[in-house]
């Protein structure tokens, strides 16, 4: 996540941002054929239209049921011609994974092999995209940076280096907006950090089960996926990568405009309209007192 404003909000800022940002470190941005974008076709054939590809990363909105939805049909549609190779989750922790378990494994046994939060993550919501997968025998993993970790990713000046400086500084923007401009100044540089942690280590995860011939499907919020800020940024240059941006409602201009952002972009119903920010800033803990 890069903060309590949804995907839909935060990508309309990206597609403006990231429009004049050079490509170069990128996996493969070869197009795709025009059919990953048909709307009147069924997912299985728009998803075929992406093939072949080492990597599919799906961006998702995460309170759109509709989203989840499609991604089942993503993973039955690949299961179902041996095309799939993984699942990987941005809801699971990098390090937990389905391996060993059969498929006919219970939901029961698979959130307990995931380390599952569904406080964070409700099961009903992901639940019947991992079960696609396992029921089908494909191994599903965690792909998030673990919290024990996000520490010191804060600390790590390092990271800041992953990105080109026009690209960080779309992906500082982006976290300040996502968090409603509500962050200290102090907090922007940390949090962007975090961001950029979370974006290798799914990047990380996809490499460990890259299979030759196969897909991994990588389910994750949409700021995690442009070509030019998210997990693409740290995979390798020789990997094929398609990214399809899930949208509520009707796609920001300048997003249909940004192929080199997103291979697809998949409209679903729009939302009813809700402010995120105003709720953000309700629960938000009063300031500590100066001293």
């Amino acid at each position: 996540m890069l903060g309590i404003v949804p995907s839909s909000s935060l990508l309309r800022f990206f597609g403006l941002a990231l429009s004049g940002i050079a490509l170069a470190g990128c996996a493969s941005l070869a197009p795709p054929p025009a059919p990953a974008s048909d709307p009147s076709a069924p997912i299985a054939q728009r998803v075929q239209a992406l093939m072949p590809t080492n990597f599919l990363l799906i961006g998702e909105q995460h309170d759109a049921a509709e989203h989840q939805r499609i991604e089942r049909e993503v993973v039955e549609a690949l299961a179902a011609k041996g095309q799939l190779a993984a699942l990987a989750l941005e809801m699971a922790e990098l390090g937990n994974d389905t391996r060993g378990l059969p498929p006919d494994a219970t939901e029961a046994q698979v959130r307990t092999a995931l380390r599952w939060n569904d406080a964070g993550w409700p099961w009903k919501t992901y639940g019947p995209v991992v079960m696609a997968a396992v029921k089908s025998g494909v191994l599903v993993l965690g792909a998030n940076l673990p919290r024990a970790r996000m520490k010191d990713a804060m600390e790590d000046v390092s990271l800041d280096a992953q990105l080109s400086p026009a690209a960080l500084k779309a992906q500082r923007e982006a976290v300040r907006d996502g968090h409603c401009n509500a962050l200290p100044e102090s907090q922007i540089g940390p949090m962007t950090r975090i961001q950029i942690a979370r974006d290798r280590a799914m990047a990380q995860a996809l490499i460990q089960v890259k299979s030759a011939g196969k897909t991994v499907v990588l389910v994750s919020g949409a700021g995690h996926s442009p070509r030019v800020v998210g997990v693409p940024q740290h995979l390798p240059t020789d990997m094929e990568v398609r990214v399809v941006r899930l949208v509520a409602g009707d796609a920001p201009q300048e997003d249909k405009a940004s192929p080199a952002v997103y291979d697809a972009v998949w409209l679903t119903p729009a939302l009813p309209p809700k402010d995120y920010c105003a709720e953000f800033k309700a629960n938000r803990p009063p300031p500590a007192p100066t001293k």
